[in-house]
């Protein structure tokens, strides 16, 4: 007879893999644009962003 302690949970996948997609949907879409609008632009486009947070 096994312990229900010793037994762990099976861990679901799905979790895992929205959160890739989510991250590499982000770095695909940063790197698009960095290319797209170059450097220079695509960092001011960042610190103006930013600055509008604060």
């Amino acid at each position: 007879m096994t312990d229900a302690a010793s037994v762990t949970p099976r861990r679901s996948w799905r979790p895992l893999a929205v959160g890739a997609g989510v991250a590499g949907a982000l770095i695909a879409g940063t790197l698009a644009l960095w290319v797209y609008y170059g450097t220079a632009v695509f960092y001011e486009m960042l610190a103006a962003g930013i600055a509008m947070c604060f």
